[in-house]
């Protein structure tokens, strides 16, 4: 049996889940995820698929067997719900209007809405570029780091994950895609991640977090001299949430050992962390930032690279040159999704509920000794499971186990590194409906706990 590496999410070949399975799936869905594993490649966290599919609306999804669940995963697309009727109407509307844009031509949405990206990012932040997706506007900011210091090695994070293309994967840090993948790009340095929890320097017998690891950063940019550019998460999905100094300590380096600092928002730009973006929460600028998933509205593929003016140095080079880069259908999407969030404050309904959602939790971890750590920053949240919590060992049997109890109840979520439960609802979730979340899942826990006590 190869290992499981479970870093991104929970694996489609566990056996827990095929055991949910014959308990939750009747023979029509079957049937189709039969048919689904027939004709798509196999491979982790995806196919063969958990369940079917057949609606989603605001923060629910429904299977075909009409099934209702509070999605807590979403693939991070879902900041302003699913199937928006604002951003459904724009979609449909430009359809009508103009439904694509050779190249060499632009066109109003696609002005507009690089427009309206350098009013929302702050100060020099004006430049952009759009493609389809995540990864692919990674590689453009890899290649305009590239031109803009002539250099080509970067720093990026263990346990970080920037896409699934081969450059993305190599400045990636996660076993699921760059094991036994030969030769991957060079000069791609990587450092621990800023989890204080979970510390490789030992910051915990030390008193807590004294910035070691900022120091390794500094430290590699010192030795090697000639970084392009740090590429990090400002917080790691699972999430791992470092204090502000740590990336105002790493801007400091950037700028004395002449890197760029480029930060992946892709799954928690535009508001999930009470912010528009999620650097702002830490009080550092970077010189590129790359947003995607929501920007489509959870509708369209489409992402985005925000750069400093000055990096504006690349006309004489093709950085993305894609087919859809301005798609006027999916820059009407992504106007129609910010539009949204700015009219209904839901940055500052993120801040405020995030807030709500970290007493709830932090009252869950004094009830509940498999809870080892609770962490969030506006609606990106993470429940830790340890078996103990002197060791800190991961609970990973325990997190399936609660999932799977979720699931059944209606809470769908997703889980990072094994044993933490990962929950990033639709910023339009009222108090009302993320209480009910909440309480199922705490009454998971007190079940799995209790079930683990009589063994």
């Amino acid at each position: 049996m190869p290992k499981l590496h479970q870093s991104e999410g929970d694996v489609n070949i566990s056996a827990r889940r095929q055991a949910w399975q014959k308990t939750h799936i009747d023979d029509t869905s079957q049937a189709l995820l039969e048919e689904d594993a027939r004709y798509f490649l196999r491979q982790s966290l995806s196919t063969p698929c958990l369940n079917t599919m057949r609606a989603c609306d605001g923060i629910y999804i429904e299977d075909l067997q009409g099934r209702r669940y509070m999605d807590f995963h979403g693939n991070n697309v879902h900041q302003v719900g699913f199937a928006n009727p604002e951003v459904i109407a724009a979609i449909k509307n430009q359809l009508d209007e103009l439904p694509f844009c050779t190249r060499r031509y632009t066109n109003r949405p696609a002005v507009q809405l690089a427009k309206k990206l350098a009013q929302v990012a702050p100060a020099d932040l004006n430049k952009s570029l759009f493609c389809p997706g995540g990864a692919e506007a990674i590689g453009i900011a890899l290649k305009l780091a590239r031109l803009a210091t002539g250099r080509h090695k970067t720093v990026s994070m263990w346990d970080s994950f920037h896409g699934a293309t081969l450059d993305t994967i190599s400045i990636g840090g996660e076993a699921i895609f760059r094991q036994d993948m030969g030769p991957l790009l060079p000069g791609t340095e990587h450092a621990p991640p800023p989890d204080e929890y979970r510390c490789v320097f030992g910051c915990g017998q030390r008193g807590g977090c004294d910035l070691t690891c900022a120091d390794y950063v500094e430290y590699i940019l010192e030795k090697e001299g000639d970084i392009a550019a740090v590429i990090a998460e400002p917080i790691r999905s699972t999430p791992y949430i470092p204090k502000p100094e740590y990336w105002q300590k790493i801007r400091q380096a950037c700028d004395r050992h002449g890197a760029l600092l480029i930060f992946d928002e892709i799954p928690h730009c535009l508001g999930r962390t009470g912010e528009m973006f999620t650097f702002e929460n830490f009080g550092v600028r970077p010189d590129i930032v790359v947003i995607g998933k929501g920007l489509g509205g959870g509708v369209l593929p489409m992402a985005a690279v925000i750069a400093r003016e000055d990096l504006d140095v690349a006309a004489h080079r093709a950085l993305g040159h894609y087919t859809h880069e301005k798609s006027p259908v999916g820059c009407a999407a992504a106007l129609a999704t910010i539009d949204y969030i700015q009219k209904h404050d839901l940055v500052q309904h993120a801040r405020e509920l995030g807030r709500h959602c970290l007493e709830r939790m932090r009252a869950m971890k004094d009830r509940h000794p498999l809870i080892g750590d609770v962490r969030g920053l506006g609606l990106f949240l993470g429940i830790e499971l340890v078996k103990d919590r002197q060791t800190r060992d991961r609970a990973s049997d325990e997190a399936e186990a609660v999932m799977y109890a979720a699931l059944a109840q209606g809470v769908s979520f997703k889980l990072t590194m094994g044993n933490i439960i990962t929950l990033t609802p639709a910023l339009t979730i009222s108090r009302k409906e993320i209480d009910k979340a909440l309480d199922i899942i705490e009454g998971c826990i007190a079940e799995v706990e209790g079930n683990r006590d009589q063994r």
